[in-house]
């Protein structure tokens, strides 16, 4: 008995919560980085062609898995990483299994006046949880954010709900380290490299849960969404890329 428990209490510390991602249908951080580093570095997302912070929450909010794209976990801003994990939890909470909310149609709905004006102030983040350490473990598998409930909500892209082939919600992942459109560029990508993006409605134009570029000065010169999704364009080119991401890497059939 008492060698049971030693046994168990090894696999605990050694951040074996990977067993319940795997159980859900959620990749191993080993499958995330993987699939991250192939998306950053194939190029064709605007920005600044910065490393990323990956990080993924299953559908009660707990972190699953946090990778880097870089070498080492200061190629990318440090603080990309929490708001990867906020933008995670964020499209997690706000989408359901017949309608997904990606962090980026949040935007225009939370600012004064808008429909959800103070949503980005109702769930904290846990800074217990965010700050832990130790540090070098930050982006491993074992980072400390690991079978933590993070918390937080982030209002601009780079954040996506998960789908399953079969169409089941089973959480969220969050890209941070370059401007919000890109993060939502490579969010998008890597969803669909790791075959979870059978989304199945959204409030885009295309009926899922892309960025909407529908901001425009209003009579007062005030910039308003005419949908009520939208979100700031961030340079010339992510515009075009937005736009095509149905076309260039469709989401998947739900049944």
């Amino acid at each position: 008995m008492k060698i049971q428990r030693f046994v168990l209490a090894a696999l605990l510390c050694a951040g074996v919560h990977n067993l319940s991602a795997a159980d859900s249908g959620l990749p191993s951080h080993a499958q995330l980085q993987a699939a991250l580093k192939q998306v950053v570095t194939g190029g064709g997302n605007a920005g600044f062609a910065l490393n990323m912070w990956a990080t993924i929450v299953n559908r009660d909010g707990e972190v699953t898995a946090v990778a880097f794209s870089g070498n080492d976990r200061g190629d990318q801003w440090p603080g990309s990483r929490v708001i990867s994990a906020q933008k995670a939890n964020t499209a997690n909470a706000f989408s359901l299994p017949g309608l997904a909310l990606s962090t980026a149609n949040i935007y225009s709905a939370v600012q004064p006046g808008g429909t959800l004006f103070g949503l980005q102030h109702s769930n904290p983040v846990d800074t217990d949880a965010a700050y832990k350490g130790p540090s070098e473990n930050y982006g491993k598998a074992n980072d400390p954010l690991v079978g933590k409930k993070i918390g937080g909500v982030n209002v601009f892209g780079g954040g996506l709900a998960l789908y399953t082939p079969a169409g089941k919600l089973v959480g969220a992942i969050g890209l941070s380290g370059d401007t919000s459109c890109t993060d939502h560029i490579i969010a998008w990508k890597l969803r669909h490299a790791l075959n979870l993006d059978n989304v199945p409605a959204g409030v885009s134009p295309t009926g899922d849960d892309n960025m909407v570029h529908d901001i425009a000065p209003d009579a007062n010169g005030h910039p308003v969404s005419a949908g009520g999704w939208g979100h700031p364009v961030c340079d010339a080119s992510e515009g075009a890329i937005v736009a095509a991401l149905p076309v260039t890497h469709p989401v998947g059939p739900t049944p």
